[in-house]
């Protein structure tokens, strides 16, 4: 194997890997920049996964080519559906945010599990026809070294993500939606002082997070395991948030961030066509992901300064 084939194949399973990643991390960028701590984006991505791939199944045939795209959608808005549940707790009831999360990620599995078995009496759905498959970019795949590895047979839902992390970064950090934002996850009586609605800024956020969560199951489902089943989204919505703290609550730290998670998770299912980890026992590979998520945690959680109002319920009256 030439070392520009090999790069080609690392890159491009890079990208396929760490897409959904990226838009889920993204997603609890934005909920924790605004103060609320989404621990449900693994159930969040586990309904946008279910939901895209039963319109898959249902509208493939009228849609064709356009079916993974509209899917994706369709996941993105069942997220804001599941988010809004996490937000009505955390923000107007002021519960636990991290029980309010961890309830939508106990709820989520067994919910699409038992839809799948009403809709397709078994416990995973068909494969999907309609899926993101390899995109070879015009003109630019024609580059002598460069275009090969980062143009040919790559991931055009990749390339979009990283697009949509610029653009977050963008909102964030150079629009007043983002100065607002901001301000309710550090300081949110300052805030309120100043006229800005805590509770819809936070709402705001935590909708976000359910509608980029929900677009990554999408993507993960329809480009990875192209079906659904209960074991679908197994720890992605938690490597997810890994990268967010990794990547420092910055749009662009997560989404670098998740091309790491993206390539130790891409070794684990090419790295037995890699001279360098040929030799390396398939179950290493394995599980080389949520040992990174794990030490990645512990070097830097204490080390990362989120937003300080973070986790933290707000009550008007104080």
């Amino acid at each position: 194997m030439s070392l520009t084939t090999m790069l080609q194949l690392l890159v491009s399973s890079m990208l396929i890997y760490a897409t959904p990643l990226i838009l889920t991390s993204l997603g609890g960028t934005f909920s924790e920049r605004g103060g609320v701590v989404n621990v449900g984006l693994e159930g969040i991505m586990v309904m946008g996964a279910f939901s895209s791939i039963v319109f898959n199944l249902t509208f493939a045939s009228q849609l064709g080519k356009a079916t993974p795209w509209i899917a994706c959608l369709v996941g993105g808005a069942i997220g804001i559906l599941f988010s809004l549940i996490h937000a009505l707790a955390s923000v107007s009831l002021r519960a636990n945010q991290i029980i309010s999360g961890t309830v939508i990620n106990l709820m989520a599995p067994a919910l699409s599990v038992f839809l799948t078995k009403i809709l397709y009496k078994k416990g995973q759905t068909d494969n999907i026809n309609q899926s993101f498959g390899y995109f070879d970019f015009p003109v630019l795949s024609k580059i002598p070294v460069i275009g090969p590895i980062f143009f040919q047979k790559t991931s055009l839902v990749g390339y979009v993500a990283v697009l949509i992390s610029f653009i977050a970064w963008f909102i964030l950090f150079k629009t007043r939606f983002g100065l607002r934002l901001r301000s309710v996850g550090e300081n949110p009586q300052a805030a309120d002082t100043l006229g800005i609605n805590v509770y819809k800024m936070r709402y705001a956020g935590v909708m976000i997070s359910g509608f980029l969560g929900g677009l990554g199951g999408a993507v993960f489902a329809q480009s990875i395991s192209v079906n659904f089943s209960g074991t679908t989204i197994a720890g992605q919505g938690f490597i997810a948030m890994a990268a967010m703290i990794f990547g420092k609550w910055n749009p662009i730290g997560a989404m670098l961030a998740s091309l790491f998670f993206g390539l130790s998770q891409s070794l684990s299912v090419i790295g037995g066509q890699l001279p360098l980890f040929s030799n390396i026992p398939i179950v290493y590979l394995q599980i080389a992901p949520y040992v990174l998520t794990i030490v990645v945690l512990a070097l830097f959680l204490g080390r990362s300064t989120g937003p300080k109002a973070n986790g933290i319920n707000y009550i008007k009256s104080k």
